[in-house]
C-alpha cells in the first residue's frame, strides 16, 4: 500500500494534477465527491479527511456525525474529461469513524464485509455487468414524454448517429480510466444503449459501475444530449437492466465448473443458484430500489418477473449461459433482475450473500424452466412452482423487512435506513394522481 501511495503522490506531481476528487457513495448509491489540493493528499492518506456524515443520506446518525474519508490509492485515476486544463484525478474512499473503525453504513464497507465472508470460505467473487441506459435529447419532456436521440433498435448500426459517436467516445474514456469494456451496442429501445464491462472482482466492478455512470453523464453533456439510468423511462419500450454475470473462484479454479456435469455446472454452482432463487424476492428492494423499477420488472421487454432458472433461457430470472466447450474458466450464472439504478455495492453484497447461503445450507436446485416463462398462464406457472418477484416497491419492502439474510448482510443501520427511505418513497408515490387516472376517470366519473 505504501508503494501505491508513493506512486499516487509521484504521478500527481509529474502530471501536474491540480485537484483530487475523493469519491464515495451514500446508501441509495448517489456518488459523493469532495475535491482536495495536491498538498492535502499525503495527509488524507495518513489521517483521512473529516466530514459531517449526518448530512449524507443514510450514512450516519446526527449524534455520531463525525466521519473520515480514507482514499484508496489503488483506485487512483486521472479523469480524462477534464483534459489538460486543471488536470483532475479521483480516488474512491473507505469511510471510518474517528477511532478508526469502518463506518457501518458505508456501502463499500458492506460489500467488503460480504467479500471477506466469501474469502473465509475460500471464494473470490467475480462479476461482469451489462449496463443499459437511454440517451435523450434533453432532460426536459413534454406531453409526449422524454424524446430519445434516435429510433434505432437492437444491434442497429447508425453511421454518424449520436449513439454511435457517443459509445465510441465513452468506451475510449472508460479505457483511459483503466476500465476494460467487452462490448458496446445499440439496445432494443429507441436511444437505448448497452455497454458491457469486462469481468473483475466484485469490489472493483462496483467501483467501475459508479465511475461508468459518471463517464456516461459527462460524455452526454459534452455531446449535448442527456443520459438516464432510470429503469423504465418509456411505458411502451424496454426498461434498462444491469444483467450481471457472476462466478466464484477457488484460487485459479472456477468453482462453478465441473467437467461432465449437466451444463458443466458444479454442485457449488447449483447450490449458489438455488440460494439466489430462494432469496431473490427479499433482496429485490435493493436490486430494484425505486418505484419505477417495478414498471420495468412487470412491463414486458424481456424483464424477468418470475423466480426460476434456465439454461440459456432469457425469460428466466437466472440464466446459465452457453460458453465455448472446454472453457471451464468461463462457467458462470447471469442474474437478470438487477437494474441500472441499483447501488452496486449493496446489490452485489446481497446477491453474493444469497448464493453463499445456498452453498452453506446445501439448497437443492429446482428443475429448470425450459419454456418461455412469459408465455405461460398463471395457472401453469403456479403448477411449475414459478413464484413471482415483488409486484411493487411496497411489496418488495415488506418482504425485505422480514428477511434475516438482508438484515445480517447490510447491518442494522443500513437495513433500517433502506426500509425507511423506501417506505417514504412509496408513501409519496401512492398519493400521486397520475395522468393515467385523469385520462381514464376524469370525464366519465
Amino acid at each position: 500500500m505504501d508503494k501505491q501511495r508513493d506512486f499516487v503522490l509521484r504521478t500527481i506531481e509529474e502530471r501536474g494534477v491540480k485537484f483530487i476528487r475523493l469519491w464515495f457513495t451514500d446508501v441509495v448509491g448517489t456518488l459523493k465527491s469532495v475535491a482536495i489540493a495536491p498538498a492535502e493528499v499525503e495527509g488524507a492518506f495518513a489521517e483521512g479527511l473529516g466530514f459531517d456524515g449526518s448530512a449524507i443520506e443514510g450514512l450516519t446518525r446526527t449524534f455520531e456525525s463525525d466521519l473520515l474519508a480514507h482514499p484508496d490509492p489503488t483506485t487512483f485515476q486521472i479523469l480524462p474529461w477534464r483534459g489538460d486544463v486543471d488536470p483532475t484525478a479521483r480516488m474512491f474512499c473507505d469511510i471510518t469513524t474517528p477511532d478508526g473503525l469502518p463506518a457501518v453504513a458505508d456501502p463499500r464497507n458492506v460489500l467488503k464485509r460480504t467479500l471477506a465472508k466469501a474469502a473465509d470460505r475460500g471464494f473470490t467473487f467475480y462479476t461482469h455487468p451489462e449496463i443499459e441506459f437511454y440517451l435523450l435529447k434533453s432532460s426536459k419532456y413534454g406531453e409526449n414524454g422524454p424524446e430519445p436521440v434516435d429510433s434505432a433498435g437492437y444491434f442497429d448500426n447508425v453511421p454518424g448517429g449520436t449513439a454511435h459517436d457517443f459509445r465510441r467516445r465513452s468506451v475510449r474514456m472508460l479505457e483511459d480510466l483503466g476500465i476494460s469494456v467487452e462490448f458496446s451496442h445499440h439496445e432494443a429501445g429507441p436511444g437505448q444503449n448497452e455497454i458491457d464491462l469486462r469481468y473483475a472482482d466484485a469490489l472493483t466492478t462496483a467501483d467501475n459501475v459508479m465511475t461508468f455512470r459518471t463517464v456516461i453523464k459527462e460524455v452526454a453533456i459534452e455531446q449535448g444530449v442527456y443520459a438516464t439510468f432510470m429503469p423504465k423511462p418509456f411505458s411502451d419500450k424496454p426498461g434498462s437492466g444491469m444483467h450481471t454475470h457472476m462466478s466464484l473462484f477457488e484460487g485459479d479454479a472456477n468453482a462453478f465448473y465441473e467437467a461432465g456435469a449437466q451444463y458443466q455446472l458444479s454442485k457449488t454452482g447449483r447450490h449458489f443458484i438455488a440460494g439466489l432463487l430462494r432469496h431473490a424476492p427479499e433482496i429485490t428492494a435493493v436490486t430494484n430500489q425505486f418505484v419505477n423499477s417495478y414498471k420495468r420488472l412487470w412491463g414486458g421487454g424481456e424483464a424477468p418477473s418470475f423466480v426460476c432458472w434456465g439454461h440459456n433461457n432469457r425469460s428466466a430470472l437466472i440464466r446459465v449461459p452457453l460458453y465455448k466447450p472446454n472453457k471451464g474458466q468461463s462457467a458462470r450464472v447471469e442474474y437478470r433482475a438487477i437494474d441500472s439504478a441499483a447501488n452496486p455495492y449493496l446489490a452485489y453484497s446481497l446477491i453474493l450473500a444469497a448464493g453463499l447461503k445456498g452453498i452453506e445450507e446445501g439448497y437443492e436446485l429446482p428443475p429448470e424452466a425450459e419454456d418461455n416463462v412469459w408465455g405461460l398462464s398463471d395457472t401453469e406457472r403456479r403448477a411449475l412452482g414459478y413464484n413471482a418477484l415483488p409486484a411493487s416497491l411496497d411489496h418488495a419492502v415488506s418482504l425485505m423487512e422480514d428477511s434475516e439474510l438482508v438484515a445480517e448482510t447490510l447491518g442494522e443501520q443500513v437495513f433500517n435506513y433502506v426500509l425507511r427511505n423506501k417506505r417514504e418513497e412509496w408513501a409519496a408515490y401512492r398519493t400521486q394522481v397520475t395522468p393515467y387516472e385523469l385520462r381514464t376517470n376524469l370525464e366519465i366519473l
